[in-house]
């Protein structure tokens, strides 16, 4: 029913009715209503309605005659947006599935997050790049653009050719996504080697690293893949763990739940359509990788990466890669610029990083989990390499994630 029929904004003096179409299964739309639940809590008390669904589900079979002040949706359908339209009631829509952005939104700044990538693995001294999309969304083919435009920026030469793999989101989740990861093992097979593989969001970087398992290819030697989204729990059921491009999700639910409150009081936001830049990258073992042309030192590098939350020493590379102790030393330090034990650390003390950013483990486990007999002097090793006591860090890692956004 038109806007003039429903509550009047009388009822925006108590508290106003909004209802969340934001799906709930995938991280980033969880972390999106986090950061509209700190709008609430912080600014606005809300009477709330969420609707729990799927991505891209379509409209609730009440949609129609739902009764209230305002929406915040990550569901744009065609029959979605008739209806929003036909009841004129204030949305705010954060989906970009779909080019049509004619409703009022906040969404990422997939440009930003193309570059990004591009930057990560052109860093890492690959010369081969690729991307794997999705053909029918739009979001999707706008990290594309960005990851070329940021590699034309860095001046390398073949990135308007970058190999490109492409299949549909909508087909495959009705019918099995079987066809077409036997597609993505036989491009992984037949791109050029070391490449640096973007794809565009967490659930297609799992798909590349399961291809390459299949076609026995090594990451991150040969193929280095990052993703977006950050999904702690899909990167870390990757082999090995996906790198990914964290998006300021939480900051897009308060930036929309912001604009709903503004339109529901019958303002104008300014501007009508908002883009947020990523907060950067969490690095894991996918993109762990140099381009190296000495063999032994590769090798060294690779044991290293695998096995230094092992306990891993130097000794023990030495038992397996056949060269001197001081050649191993000297190389290391013409390639990498730091000595063979101080990568052991390196890799170390990055995973003790991610595990007190996203995880409650105790000291002593985390200690035992990166190769350190002791949490004590892991503690030491952390505070000389990091600056910080691992407490100190988490608790900063934290205030980090939930400054304010206002």
């Amino acid at each position: 029913m038109p806007s003039s029929q429903r509550s009047s904004n009388a009822g925006l003096a108590a508290r106003p009715k909004v209802l969340l179409l934001v799906e709930t299964t995938m991280a980033f739309g969880r972390s999106v209503l986090e950061g509209i639940s700190r709008y609430r809590i912080e600014k606005q008390p809300w009477s709330v309605q969420l609707d729990l669904r799927e991505l891209m589900a379509g409209p609730p079979a009440w949609f129609q005659s739902w009764d209230g002040d305002g929406i915040i949706t990550r569901n744009t359908t065609p029959e979605m947006l008739r209806i929003i339209r036909e009841t004129e009631i204030p949305t705010v829509n954060l989906s970009d599935i779909h080019a049509d952005q004619s409703l009022p939104s906040v969404i990422n700044d997939h440009d930003k997050i193309g570059r990004l990538a591009a930057t990560h693995l052109a860093d890492k001294g690959l010369e081969h790049f690729a991307f794997a999309g999705f053909s029918d969304h739009y979001w999707s083919s706008l990290r594309l653009a960005g990851f070329r435009n940021g590699l034309a920026e860095r001046g390398i030469e073949d990135a308007s050719s970058v190999h490109v793999h492409q299949s549909e989101w909508a087909s495959a989740s009705q019918s099995g996504w079987q066809h077409q990861q036997d597609q993505i093992v036989q491009w992984v097979r037949n791109l050029p080697r070391p490449v640096g593989i973007f794809a565009c969001n967490d659930f297609r970087g799992q798909h590349v690293l399961e291809a390459c398992q299949t076609a026995k290819v090594s990451v991150p030697d040969e193929v280095a893949v990052l993703g977006v989204d950050n999904d702690h729990v899909l990167c870390d059921f990757c082999d090995p763990p996906l790198s990914s491009i964290i998006p300021a999700a939480e900051r897009i639910g308060y930036q929309a739940a912001v604009m709903l409150d503004q339109l529901m009081h019958g303002h104008t936001p300014e501007p009508l359509h908002f883009q947020i830049a990523p907060l950067g990258i969490a690095e894991r073992l996918s993109t762990d990788v140099m381009a190296i042309d000495d063999e032994d030192v590769a090798a060294a590098i690779q044991m290293i990466r695998f096995r230094a939350c092992e306990g891993l020493t130097v000794s023990d590379i030495l038992a397996e890669v056949p060269i001197a102790r001081s050649s191993l030393e000297r190389r290391f330090r013409q390639y990498l610029g730091r000595s063979p034990q101080a990568e052991i650390r390196r890799v170390q003390i990055k995973r003790a990083c991610q595990l007190l950013r996203d995880t409650e483990l105790s000291l002593v486990k985390i200690a035992r989990l990166t190769g350190f007999k002791h949490s004590e002097y892991f503690s030491v090793v952390f505070k000389r390499e990091v600056h910080q006591t691992p407490g100190r860090y988490r608790d900063a890692s934290r205030a980090k994630a939930r400054k304010p956004f206002g």
